[in-house]
């Protein structure tokens, strides 16, 4: 199953979202994943579908990785290499 969309001009990564920023998940990048990996899949089954709204709550110190991201009503901890497959949007 592939989640790949064109990355549209306005769109940013996961980890590029300044922290508190709501934003609004366009598509998960399944070339910006491992090869063979379920990056894709796992994502999209814990929510982050294109359409839901997105925050990076949290980053960890040093380095900014793991970051604490609510999708929807739930929160996880991301690696910063897992988040950078997520394409955002800015919410208005």
């Amino acid at each position: 199953m592939t989640h790949a969309h064109p990355r549209r001009s306005d769109s940013i990564r996961l980890p590029e979202l300044d922290n508190g920023r709501e934003a609004v998940v366009l598509a998960i990048d399944t070339a910006a994943a491992p090869p063979d990996s379920a990056w894709s899949q796992h994502l999209h089954d814990l929510g982050f579908a294109a359409g839901e709204r997105v925050m990076v709550m949290h980053r960890g110190w040093p380095g900014g990785d793991p970051l604490v991201v609510r999708v929807g009503v739930s929160t996880y901890a991301l690696r910063r290499a897992e988040a950078a497959c997520i394409a955002v949007g800015l919410a208005p």
